[in-house]
């Protein structure tokens, strides 16, 4: 019997979702759900049906979890603690900030509708939280880095869109490459926010639209780029979909560490990643909580999680026996 999984939402993450979802034998994908007319989408699955999220309900004894595939901002906030009194639920919120307040409401819904909803799924928040708790907690007495990119920052890339005068546009965050080998050669370096990435723009101006005020804009904005080295290309609209059409990410997680008596001996522990896109391999994340979820319910387990309190064999589809075997 395979999991039955509802995917909330069908953007670039809901369509990962869906591919993931084909990846995985013991997974099955029971209706999409959207704010649109479903008449208007179409989804790769044969036979599944698009539905308007106010039916979702309708479907919560026939959904095993449900993936909410909406946005961190507004969307989450409100979504996940209203599916979770029905569902069990997955979302990938990343307001780190904001995580200790949305775990307790999601909580006390999951809890009220006896389900698990486990929040914060993806790479960071998620994958990279998991390497910094598991290399702090072996190099107690050590320094963590986190370097993002190279890669598209969606919301960087829609603040520049938001300009007036720019028609479109993409940005990337690149990883300082002297302050990421300091960080490998054990320096401990302490750096800078402008020390640590630079940020490079790609911007497509609408005719007649001043390029030096816009540059400026861009530069100069606070919260995403006036902390920054800057770089602002402009480009046709022909040339942006042509060579910036992908939404590629990645990064590292580094942990430099010392152990002995004196402390005399150096130790690094790095994660990294690297991806053609960063939606799917999102969803893929996604997607193997999903499965956690699911597990976790059918024990009686409820309440809100993160991927700290998920055990690594709920992940997979392979039994304890089977991982000990080959993973082991």
């Amino acid at each position: 019997m395979s999991i039955q999984i509802g995917i909330m939402g069908y953007g670039n993450l809901g369509r990962g979702i869906e591919c993931a979802i084909k990846q995985n034998d013991d997974l099955e994908l029971k209706a999409v759900f959207t704010r649109r007319d479903p008449e208007t989408v179409n989804i790769l699955t044969e036979g599944v049906g698009v539905y308007k999220t106010e039916e979702a309900e309708k479907f919560k004894d026939e959904i095993d979890v449900l993936i909410l595939c909406g946005g961190s901002a507004t969307d989450l906030p409100k979504q996940t603690k209203e599916y979770a009194k029905m569902f069990n639920v997955i979302d990938s919120f990343d307001t780190h900030a904001k995580i200790p307040e949305h775990f307790a409401e999601v909580d006390a819904a999951a809890k009220e509708g006896k389900k698990v909803g486990i929040i914060s799924v993806g790479w960071d928040p998620g994958m990279f939280s998991l390497n910094r708790l598991y290399a702090n907690a072996i190099l107690s007495n050590g320094a963590d880095y986190t370097f993002w990119g190279k890669g598209v920052s969606q919301g960087h890339s829609d603040a520049i869109r938001r300009i007036d005068g720019v028609k479109d546009g993409k940005q990337y965050t690149i990883p300082v490459e002297s302050a990421l080998e300091a960080v490998r050669n054990g320096e401990n370096p302490e750096l800078t926010t402008r020390q640590k990435h630079t940020r490079e723009c790609f911007v497509v101006a609408e005719e007649g639209a001043d390029q030096a005020r816009i540059e400026e804009e861009i530069k100069t904005m606070p919260n995403y780029f006036s902390d920054y080295d800057t770089t602002v290309h402009f480009i046709s609209e022909e040339e942006l979909k042509r060579e910036h059409s992908g939404i590629p990410h990645g990064g590292f997680v580094i942990r430099s560490g010392k152990t002995g008596w004196e402390e005399e001996h150096n130790h690094i522990i790095e994660y990294s990643l690297k991806l053609d896109s960063n939606p799917e391999f999102t969803a893929s994340v996604l997607v193997a909580y999903a499965r956690a979820a699911y597990k976790l319910n059918k024990e009686g387990q409820s309440g809100c999680k993160t991927v700290f309190d998920i055990a690594p064999a709920y992940l997979s589809s392979q039994s304890g026996e089977e991982l000990r075997k080959h993973m082991l």
